[in-house]
């Protein structure tokens, strides 16, 4: 297996998957997830955890967050993605209001595993005392 092969076909899938996000199309987004597929936030919000498939990870986790935050509102900012074989590292900013009236301004980072051409495991790491103090408050 030529592992530059597999990482530039590992970005492709994140950077098809960003893509996708900003456009808001939830429904083509269930297509880069496997059934088994897991999203785990870190830390000790009130979403932190592991959320498996697709119905968990964008009919519960990502509506949990939304509707905390005023869509119109909602910005997303790519700032690179580094790959290692079946491993991308995605570095975004999400921008808006949240409902609570403050301002949401966040660095994620997260760690894809890419098989077979889909999203198998999602590692994401945020600063959890802004979204807590802000987006949870």
């Amino acid at each position: 297996m030529n592992t530059h092969h597999t990482t530039d076909a590992s970005k492709a899938v994140v950077q098809a998957y960003m893509d996708t996000l900003m456009q808001g199309d939830m429904d083509a987004l269930r297509a880069f997830f496997d059934s088994d597929t897991t999203w785990t936030l870190a830390g000790d919000l009130p979403l932190s955890g592991t959320w498996t498939g697709p119905d968990e990870i964008l009919g519960e986790f990502v509506p949990a967050m939304l509707s905390r935050l005023v869509p119109e509102s909602m910005e997303f900012e790519i700032e690179g993605l580094l790959g290692e074989g079946e491993h991308v590292l995605a570095e975004w900013n999400t921008r808006g209001l949240a409902r609570a009236g403050g301002r949401y301004d966040q660095h994620c980072l997260a760690i894809f595993t890419i098989r077979n051409g889909r999203i198998t495991a999602v590692r994401e790491h945020l600063d959890t005392l802004h979204a807590k103090t802000v987006v949870f408050a």
